[in-house]
């Protein structure tokens, strides 16, 4: 099955913001399409909520919405927009005095979000959520010029690495994750970056899986979690075969009506769907960079 089944799968299932993706990624749309779909989940503040992340379901803006806003404007590349740097001025707002993001802010109400997110504590800073945002702000700023020299990611990104340097054990599936990812997008402009990938490297799998401790049955992160891209410096970390061996795993999980399902839990039966719609996009967008598609 192909990009054809996909397209098939969001248009019975997918929520307009990844099937306006999945036409960017593929060539059948542009990003113009994807920033108008984003606007749904836009605050007056430049935050993003309203469920753009499935498991957080509550209007307020959180910087888990903001890293999900500023994937949809990587998508949208060479398209811009100036809700990128007004997302970047919201972000420094609620960041803490260290530099860092609080994995998520209060919620007047909880119905259909997770207890990760419903319970996260607003005073004290995540890696986790920290590395992921700058990671796609990273990205962004590639192509977008106010993006690279607003102050927010400075300030993040020298956070993230500090709290990376100190890392002396492995971390927590996503926060190795996300970090990994952070400092491969900042390799390009941040000299440090290959350093930081070497400190990173003693906890990475052979074959890039780590297990999500305290997650669903099964739960794991998988090298393309982390590495989707041929020819980034994090691919060094991983030996040619296993990334085969994870692009055909990838390959093999394709569902028969042309979408994929997570291995993670949700929290509302929309977000079910919308996370299969969700990793559809991902898992088609790594395959098209991979040639498999």
């Amino acid at each position: 099955m192909g990009i054809e089944q996909a397209r098939a799968f969001l248009t019975a299932h997918g929520r307009q913001l990844d099937r306006r993706r999945f036409d960017a990624i593929t060539g059948a749309g542009d990003g113009h399409a994807v920033l108008a779909a984003l606007e749904a989940y836009r605050n007056d503040n430049g935050g993003y909520g309203w469920g753009i992340e499935s498991d957080l379901r509550a209007p307020e803006s959180q910087p888990a919405g903001a890293l999900h806003a500023l994937e949809a404007m990587v998508d949208a590349e060479p398209a811009t927009t100036p809700h990128a740097v007004e997302l970047l001025d919201w972000l420094a707002s609620v960041t803490l005095p260290d530099g860092g993001l609080p994995f998520a802010l209060p919620v007047a109400d909880a119905t259909g979000c997770a207890p990760f997110w419903a319970q996260a504590d607003p005073r004290t800073s995540s890696l986790q959520i920290t590395a992921a945002v700058a990671a796609q702000a990273h990205r962004l700023a590639a192509f977008h010029s106010d993006a690279a020299d607003h102050p927010w990611l400075t300030r993040a990104t020298e956070y993230c690495f500090a709290e990376i340097r100190n890392l002396d054990e492995r971390p927590f599936a996503y926060v190795l994750s996300f970090a990994l990812t952070l400092v491969d997008a900042a390799a390009d402009t941040h000299p440090e970056a290959p350093v930081l990938l070497d400190h990173l490297a003693r906890f990475v799998p052979a074959d890039g899986a780590v297990p999500v401790e305290g997650g669903a049955e099964g739960e794991t992160l998988h090298l393309l979690d982390f590495a989707p891209e041929p020819g980034r410096p994090v691919r060094e970390l991983l030996s040619e075969a296993a990334v085969a061996a994870d692009l055909q795993r990838v390959e093999l999980l394709r569902r028969t009506d042309g979408g994929w399902a997570v291995d993670f839990d949700s929290y509302s039966p929309a977000a079910e769907l919308e996370w299969r719609g969700y990793t559809t996009v991902g898992n088609v967008a790594i395959l098209l960079r991979n040639g498999r598609l």
